[in-house]
């Protein structure tokens, strides 16, 4: 059958494809699926597209040109191979698979059937707060601690109202003022700009000088790790959540002197590390998260639909991908609509 698929042929260079896929034959794990909706990661899928993540120039990597993007999928069963007693045909799923009308996926990774009470659209953006649901999932929280999370887009905004919901006191910090304003309508009750001086100051007087029990580094730069350390309460813990790609120069011995001294932890959070099931004997897994993401968002404590700004076609994908890239405060969030 014809299929479209988007496919990242080269630096700052995308295009809607279109070639054949054989369904005819499924090997025993496969499963086919429709594509309704998918959505854009702004972190992963901009840095393959724009270079920044130097794997894109080495043959035999995962994300290697060209490459076809995309982990945040939502469709139809179309067909099962005979082993795969997840899903049924006809059920509506939620993947992590790419951008394509239709795709082949292996139910070995995460598949989990969609609440037809969600809006779908929302369902597949539901996709980045699974990444930022992995801060939550390596913390030890305890009882009502501040929390500051740096960085207010996608991840962060979404790990900030995570850790609300929690009963965390949180903070979040962004020098971009329409960010925070998002973050505002989403529900998080204080947010603070400006140098990083100027952001100690107001994390200390917040605080009333505890400053923060759990710092998060939702952006994916070094220079932000090293401001959440200042932020970071003796005894604290500091979460890595963005995946650091950008060399910075700097004395690690000023990092590693202010851990020891103070006693504080810091706990890598990718989320690859989490099972996809919990058949391992891990309680914890990529598919009880997902479904607590449901849960959440049906009661109406986790707000994803905010935001979505834009719900593009898939002949639309250099748009959606210059957007992310150039006005990332006009495109917060881009759900592709595949339905004909």
């Amino acid at each position: 059958m014809e299929i479209r698929e988007v496919v990242v042929t080269g630096q700052n260079q995308v295009e809607l494809q279109t070639t054949i896929m054989d369904t005819s034959i499924l090997s025993p794990n496969e499963v086919i699926i429709d594509t309704e909706y998918t959505f854009i990661s702004s972190g992963t899928e901009l840095a393959n597209y724009t270079g920044r993540e130097p794997k894109v120039f080495h043959q035999g990597t995962w994300c290697a040109y060209p490459w076809r993007s995309g982990y945040a999928n939502v469709g139809i069963v179309r067909d099962v191979g005979t082993n795969v007693t997840r899903v049924s045909p006809g059920t509506r799923v939620f993947t992590y698979g790419r951008h394509a009308s239709t795709i082949r996926y292996t139910h070995d990774r995460l598949i989990v059937p969609v609440r037809d009470t969600i809006d779908h659209g929302v369902v597949a953006a539901s996709r980045m707060a699974g990444v930022a649901m992995t801060s939550i999932i390596v913390t030890e929280i305890g009882t009502h601690p501040n929390v500051i999370v740096f960085g207010l887009g996608l991840v962060g905004n979404l790990a900030s109202q995570m850790f609300q919901i929690h009963g965390c006191r949180v903070i979040g910090v962004d020098p971009v003022e329409e960010r925070r304003k998002l973050a505002e309508r989403c529900g998080i009750k204080e947010t603070i700009g400006g140098d990083a001086d100027d952001v100690q100051a107001q994390i200390k007087e917040i605080t009333k000088g505890q400053l923060g029990n759990i710092t998060v580094d939702a952006v994916g730069h070094s220079n932000v790790v090293m401001q959440a350390l200042r932020a970071t309460a003796n005894y604290g813990q500091l979460v890595i959540l963005g995946s650091p790609r950008v060399s910075v120069t700097g004395d690690l011995t000023e990092l590693l002197s202010d851990v020891h001294l103070r006693w504080v932890t810091i706990r890598g959070a990718l989320e690859w590390c989490v099972p996809m099931y919990s058949d391992t004997g891990i309680d914890t897994s990529q598919f009880s998260k997902q479904q607590t993401i449901f849960d959440w968002i049906e009661r109406e404590q986790l707000h994803v639909e905010p935001l979505i700004s834009h719900r593009l076609k898939p002949d639309q994908i250099k748009q959606a991908y210059d957007g992310l890239l150039n006005e990332p405060d006009v495109y917060t969030g881009v759900v592709l609509d595949w339905n004909e």
